[in-house]
């Protein structure tokens, strides 16, 4: 008996101390999302051959960038009735299963994303939930699936002719939906979903969603939605757009807006919280195509809000080609193949960034320890300093946010000691050292 009570312990000890294991290797896979980089890529327009095997030769080049997230834009066939351009858009869906053969075959994705996991990225893929394009699928096999106007005919998706509106009354449609994404996790091991237009779908479809399709597996959701205009979405997904500061920091650079404007706006991002982070860009493929590029937009502050999106609190993401940087606008519905030079003047620039994005605990996204201050300056209007801390890691940032040279001073409180800068690796005791000279366009990083 006494052995039998013996052993019993013994096992229940394995059990418990397996138990832990098994609770450590569940929390482990979440932690990645916190400082990670996410990277757009644009396979259409990425290579002259615009395919995943043709991509999959750049993934070297950018996991030495420092990349660790890459965010592939729909894959799915493209519908043909009432496309747009030559092409079509990425976004007017054929099939949710299937892959687009512009790209390649699915075997093709397969091997991309076992190659994109051996060198260490994660990988997400766009999910356009809210509509497809006129002849999906589905408009044969299950019309009922659709949104239809009083003359029966399917309802267009607002300002965009090529696609037309899914119904989210039907549960049937509901239950394809959410395995059609459970497909892409089961067949080809993805990490996660870029969700399209997340506001324009029910939030409680991404509640329900959610652990039905993460029940395969832990996934990274990131939702095309602001959270300071759709609150009750960041509740679903671990980040969400930045739009209105990325229109904001447009409107601030064009037309000479006060800084504080921009500090205020930031004040209603943190006090959403850390449940949930922000992604934060100066461009994307929306932006590129159809308002322009970061130089167009933010001019001579396009580097310093580079730097401000990899050091704020929340995720980093980067388009196709701004390490060049590409100054052109990319075609939406042709075909027009990013101008490579080989010569990759911001893959250092991004490396740096993403490096210490990655491995100061000060710049984790949604960690309730970090605390972010504001620093005063003699040029508050123009320079925005801020300092990042997480116990003795601290991250001081340094942004001049005007179209002219700045001479000024940081005399604040919450910063003192020696840090070193990020980009050419002096020292500067703070303590003594407050004064600085930026030219306009300039930026620093210190870490302590």
């Amino acid at each position: 008996m006494k052995k039998f009570v013996i052993l019993a312990i013994i096992a229940l000890g394995i059990i418990s101390c397996t138990t832990q294991k098994a609770t450590k290797k569940m929390e482990a896979p979440s932690e990645w999302k916190r400082h990670t980089n996410i990277y757009e890529v644009n396979i259409r327009q990425y290579t002259k051959e615009g395919t995943f095997r043709a991509f999959e030769k750049e993934m070297p080049r950018l996991k030495a960038m420092g990349v660790e997230t890459l965010w592939f834009m729909p894959i799915t066939p493209i519908a043909t009735e009432k496309m747009k351009g030559t092409l079509g858009s990425p976004y007017a869906a054929a099939d949710y299963t299937s892959i687009n053969p512009e790209f390649g075959t699915m075997e093709d994705f397969k091997h991309l994303v076992d190659e994109a996991h051996q060198l260490g990225f994660k990988v997400i893929i766009d999910w356009v939930a809210n509509h497809t394009g006129w002849n999906h699928v589905w408009t044969k096999t299950n019309p009922e699936f659709y949104l239809h106007d009083p003359d029966g005919n399917f309802h267009i998706a607002s300002g965009m002719e090529d696609i037309i509106e899914l119904d989210y009354s039907n549960q049937n449609m509901r239950n394809a939906m959410i395995e059609a994404m459970k497909f892409w996790v089961r067949e080809t091991n993805i990490d996660g979903f870029r969700c399209d237009l997340a506001s324009w779908v029910e939030v409680d479809f991404w509640q329900e969603a959610r652990p039905k399709v993460e029940a395969l597996k832990p996934l990274f959701w990131l939702g095309e939605f602001d959270e300071l205009e759709n609150p009750e979405y960041g509740k679903v997904f671990d980040a969400s757009y930045s739009w209105t500061w990325m229109h904001k920091t447009e409107n601030y650079y064009k037309n000479n807006l006060p800084l504080q404007e921009l500090k205020d706006l930031l004040m209603k991002y943190s006090a959403i919280g850390d449940h949930s982070m922000r992604a934060w860009f100066t461009t994307n493929h929306d932006e590129n195509s159809w308002n322009g590029t970061e130089y167009e937009k933010y001019g001579v502050i396009a580097k310093p809000l580079a730097v401000f999106s990899a050091t704020w609190n929340g995720v980093p993401l980067i388009y196709s080609g701004q390490e060049l940087p590409n100054l052109k606008r990319l075609e939406f519905f042709e075909k027009d193949a990013i101008n490579w030079t080989g010569n990759y003047q911001l893959a250092d620039f991004y490396r740096t960034l993403f490096s210490l994005k990655s491995s100061n605990p000060a710049l984790r996204g949604g960690d309730p320890n970090v605390t972010t201050y504001f620093l005063n300056n003699s040029a508050n209007d123009k320079i925005l300093a801020f300092l990042r801390k997480n116990g003795n890691d601290e991250v001081l940032v340094v942004l001049n946010m005007s179209k002219d040279a700045v001479d000024f001073s940081i005399e604040d409180g919450n910063v003192g000691g020696t840090f070193k800068n990020l980009f050419d690796k002096t020292s500067r005791d703070f303590s003594s050292g407050k004064s600085f000279s930026m030219k306009a366009g300039d930026y620093a990083v210190f870490v302590k």
